[in-house]
């Protein structure tokens, strides 16, 4: 039997999630659980320009919806963000604030380790 890893959600992640339609939720619940078990999400793709070690589950239902994430920290997958995407590309705004949340965590992990 295999440990699933924990999942920490930032900043308002969780909270977005839960506002997406049903069928997205649960798409995305799904997906997380995948990689909880060590595989990968079905329909997903790196996103680089946000950091290292970043990845974007691809949610295709009425609308669309997507769920950044990083997975290459023993200890947890941290879910960054979670956002319906209204045009083919992604908002400024939703990449700066990936971008952000994941500074907040590199920076909380690093300072937790000089102790």
């Amino acid at each position: 039997m295999r440990l699933l890893k924990t999942l920490v959600w930032l900043g308002s992640s969780r909270y977005d999630l839960r506002h997406f339609p049903g069928n997205a939720r649960q798409r995305a619940g799904y997906e997380l659980y995948l990689v909880q078990s060590g595989l990968p999400p079905s329909d997903w793709k790196s996103m680089p320009s946000i950091g290292a070690g970043v990845q974007e589950i691809r949610l295709h239902t009425e609308l669309e919806h997507r769920v950044l994430y990083v997975a290459k920290f023993e200890e947890a997958i941290y879910v960054i963000h979670a956002f319906e995407k209204k045009s083919r590309k992604t908002a400024r705004y939703d990449l700066e604030l990936a971008k952000s949340r994941l500074s907040e965590l590199l920076q909380k992990r690093r300072y937790g380790k000089q102790k």
